[in-house]
C-alpha cells in the first residue's frame, strides 16, 4: 500500500506543470497610436498651414522660418549689438500671447517683465527656444503652432488645448554668465 501511494504521488507530482500564463481576450495591435501620430500630423499640417497663410498676406514683414518650427519677423531690429544669450545666461524679457487671429489672450502687462536664465528654467517650448535668437532692445513676433505653444494641455486658464500662438517678445537685459565668456 506505501509502495501505491509513493507511486501515485510521484505521479501527480511529474504531471503537475508550471503555471500557464492567461493569453490576453483582446490584441492590441498598436492602431491606436498610429492612429493618434496621424491625428498629430493632421493637426500640425492644418496649424501649419494657416501660418502660411497669415504670412502670405501679410505684405508688410519679411518673416524667417526657424529650424525649430516656427516663423517671426522683426518689429525692432538691434544691428548695433551681437551678443545673443547662451546657457546660464539670466534674462529679462517681456511678451504677449494672441491667437493667431490676433485676439490678445494675456498683454504684456498680465504677464509682467519676464526673469529667465537660458536653458536652466521652463518655458513653454517656442518660447525657450525664440528668446534665444533675441539680442538686447530687438522686438520679434513669432507664429507657434501648438505642439510648441502649450501643445494638448493648454495652460489650464485661457489658452485651450492644441492653440497655435503669437507672441510678440521684447528682450530688454542679458546678464551674461562668466562661463559663457569662454
Amino acid at each position: 500500500m506505501r509502495f501505491f501511494l509513493a507511486v501515485l504521488l510521484v505521479a501527480i507530482v511529474a504531471s503537475c506543470g508550471g503555471p500557464e500564463p492567461r493569453r490576453p481576450v483582446e490584441v492590441k495591435s498598436g492602431s491606436f497610436y498610429k492612429e493618434s501620430i496621424e491625428r498629430t500630423k493632421k493637426l500640425l499640417a492644418a496649424e501649419e498651414a494657416a501660418i502660411q497663410e497669415i504670412i502670405s498676406k501679410d505684405t508688410i514683414h519679411e518673416y524667417i522660418s526657424s529650424p525649430d518650427g516656427f516663423w517671426y519677423y522683426y518689429e525692432t531690429k538691434n544691428d548695433t549689438a551681437s551678443y545673443q544669450p547662451n546657457t546660464g545666461d539670466q534674462i529679462l524679457f517681456s511678451y504677449n500671447l494672441m491667437s493667431l487671429k490676433n485676439d490678445t489672450i494675456y498683454t504684456a502687462e498680465e504677464i509682467g517683465p519676464t526673469s529667465h536664465v537660458i536653458d536652466k528654467q521652463q518655458l513653454f517650448p517656442g518660447l525657450q527656444n525664440a528668446v534665444k535668437l533675441l539680442k538686447i532692445n530687438e522686438k520679434v513676433t513669432f507664429l507657434f503652432p501648438s505642439p510648441l505653444a502649450y501643445g494638448y494641455q493648454g495652460d489650464n486658464k485661457a489658452i485651450g488645448p492644441k492653440t497655435p500662438l503669437k507672441s510678440s517678445v521684447e528682450l530688454h537685459t542679458i546678464i551674461i554668465e562668466n562661463d559663457s565668456l569662454n
